[in-house]
């Protein structure tokens, strides 16, 4: 199985970004042992600030990918691009966040690309990613 997982903004600054909410990992520590645990999936790893190339890249997923784990970040909340990217696919996208985005500002309450996923994981650290990936072995 073949799950491409996207990370928006300021994800590239995991491990030193308020730790007290995000942790003190970096991504690319946990993906390795994401990868270890299963060695049976190709999983690739991209991460953007900038919205167009998530969009982008949600396009061409749809053809290379089995699924796709998506956190996109502070453009959950704000990016119509993004959830119309979403619905066109014909893989299922897993909506994944680190924080518990509803003990948090109001505003984060609530993710446009939530809506368009099949599911969203919110609140359980880097553990959410494990979680979708479980999700998304499950489907296929």
């Amino acid at each position: 199985m073949r799950i491409l997982l996207l990370n928006g903004p300021n994800l590239d600054l995991l491990g030193t970004r308020e730790p007290h909410v995000y942790g003190s990992r970096t991504f690319e520590d946990y993906l390795t042992e994401l990868r270890a645990l299963f060695p049976e999936v190709d999983l690739a790893y991209k991460q953007t600030n900038v919205e167009g190339e998530l969009v982008a890249w949600l396009r061409s997923a749809g053809t290379e990918q089995d699924g796709i784990i998506l956190n996109a970040a502070g453009y959950s909340h704000t990016s119509v691009a993004l959830r119309d990217a979403i619905t066109v696919l014909e893989k299922p996208v897993v909506e994944v966040h680190i924080s518990n985005i509803h003990g948090r500002e109001e505003f984060r309450h609530n993710t446009l690309t939530g809506a368009a996923c099949a599911g969203v994981i919110t609140g359980f650290g880097l553990e959410g990613y494990r979680l979708a990936v479980l999700h998304l072995l499950e489907r296929n």
